[in-house]
């Protein structure tokens, strides 16, 4: 539901009301009781949709997708920390035994 904007031609005092779009305009000021309130023209405010299947990155614009798009091909630093720790856990396994070959071979599953 919007907020329209009003104004008294008598006393000339601004008001706002939250009302449906489908109903009709105030005609009394809350302030002189006058019959002279008229709904005044907006610039609006921006739709946000809700429910399933809207989405407010439906409608970004033309710069924030090419920053996000720039941001996405960014080329990974090398030495990252992923790849140390990565390292560590391989070289750590590396120090058990290996009982795999210990047991009886497993049957082959392929048909």
């Amino acid at each position: 539901m919007p907020t329209y904007s009003y104004k008294c031609d008598s006393c000339q005092h601004d008001f706002e009301m939250f009302q449906s779009i489908t109903a009709k305009p105030v005609k009394k000021c809350p302030e002189c009781s006058e019959n002279k309130v008229r709904r005044l023209i907006g610039t609006g405010a921006g739709i946000i949709f809700k429910g399933s299947g809207f989405y407010e990155t439906d409608y970004r614009s033309d710069s924030y997708k090419k920053a996000a798009e720039k941001d996405t091909k960014a080329p990974e630093k090398k030495g990252s920390d992923k790849s140390d720790k990565s390292d560590k856990k391989a070289s750590a396994g590396s120090d058990k035994k290996d009982t795999s070959s210990d047991t009886t071979p497993k049957a082959d599953t392929k048909k």
